[in-house]
C-alpha cells in the first residue's frame, strides 16, 4: 500500500522536545542547542490555545513548564506570549518564551533541522487539533520536504490525513496493541512509535518485513540505543542528546 513517506532519511537521533534535558523543553533554545550539537532533526509537541492557534507545549496545563496557570486550551494566545517558559530549567534561561508553532517551523528550516511533530490535542480538541496542525505544516514547509507527524491520537491523525493526503504519519503508543499493523494500514502510516522498552521482537520482525521504521522513545543512554539498533530499531528520541554528538 501506499504510505507518504518523509523526503529526507531518518536520522539515528531525534532530540526530544526540541533539546532534550538540556534545555527548556518545546523552545527555540532547544533547537539552536540541538542544531550546534550537530542533531540532524528534533521532535516536539504542538497543542492548541483558546484562540485556536498552535504552540509547543507537551502538558494540558501550563504549570510545569511555565510561570502560568490553567489549561492551554483555555488560555488566550495573549497570555502565552507574556509567560516565561525556561526559568523552570535553569535561571540562565529566564525570560524563554513559550514558542509558537510556526516560530519554531521556520527555526527548523532555518537551522536545517528535520522535524517529528507531534499532535498533542487537549482531551476534547482532537479532530480539530489534527486539522490546524496539518493545515499549517503544509503553509510552513511549503516548497521544502515536509516534516514526519505523529500523535497518540488516531482521531487527529485520521483528520490530518484527510486535511493533508501526502503528510508521512506516524502512530505512538506506549505498547504497540495486537492490530498495530492493521492501524497502521488504516491511517496509511510511515512509521510505528513506541516506547524503548515495549517493543519486542516479534514487533520488530513484523515492521520489518513490512518495511515500516520503527522509532523508541526516550532512550537516554548510548549502549541501550546501540541495542536497539542491532534489534532493528530504526531510530530513537534522546533527552541526552550530548551523548550522541558525536554520532552513532
Amino acid at each position: 500500500m501506499s504510505r507518504p513517506a518523509p523526503k529526507w532519511p531518518l536520522p539515528r537521533v531525534f532530540a526530544h522536545r526540541c533539546g532534550g534535558a538540556l534545555a527548556p523543553e518545546n523552545s527555540l533554545s532547544g533547537l539552536r542547542l540541538a542544531a550546534a550539537l550537530g542533531c540532524q532533526a528534533v521532535e516536539f509537541d504542538v497543542m492548541l490555545s483558546a484562540d485556536g492557534s498552535p504552540w509547543l507545549i507537551h502538558d494540558e496545563r501550563l504549570e510545569r513548564t511555565s510561570n502560568g496557570v490553567g489549561p492551554v486550551s483555555g488560555t488566550p494566545d495573549l497570555v502565552l506570549r507574556s509567560l516565561d517558559a525556561g526559568a523552570y530549567r535553569h535561571p540562565s534561561f529566564a525570560g524563554e518564551a513559550l514558542p509558537t508553532f510556526e516560530q519554531a517551523a521556520r527555526l527548523c528550516r532555518e537551522l536545517g533541522l528535520r522535524a517529528n511533530v507531534e499532535i498533542k490535542p487537549a482531551k476534547g480538541f482532537e479532530a480539530r487539533t489534527g486539522e490546524v496542525v496539518a493545515h499549517r505544516i503544509m503553509e510552513l514547509w511549503a516548497g521544502a520536504p515536509l516534516p514526519l507527524v505523529s500523535s497518540f491520537s488516531l482521531s487527529a491523525l485520521d483528520v490530518a490525513r484527510r486535511v493533508a493526503p501526502t503528510l508521512p504519519l506516524g502512530v505512538l503508543w506506549e505498547r504497540p496493541p495486537a492490530d498495530w499493523p492493521s492501524q497502521l494500514d488504516a491511517l496509511s502510516a510511515y512509521s510505528l512509535h513506541c516506547a524503548w522498552d515495549e517493543v519486542d521482537d516479534g514487533v520488530l520482525e513484523t515492521a520489518q518485513a513490512s518495511g515500516i521504521p520503527v522509532l523508541c522513545y526516550t532512550v537516554n543512554d548510548r549502549p541501550a540505543a546501540m541495542a536497539l539498533f542491532a534489534r532493528g530499531v530504526t531510530s530513537v528520541f534522546s533527552d541526552r542528546i550530548d551523548k550522541f554528538h558525536t554520532g552513532i
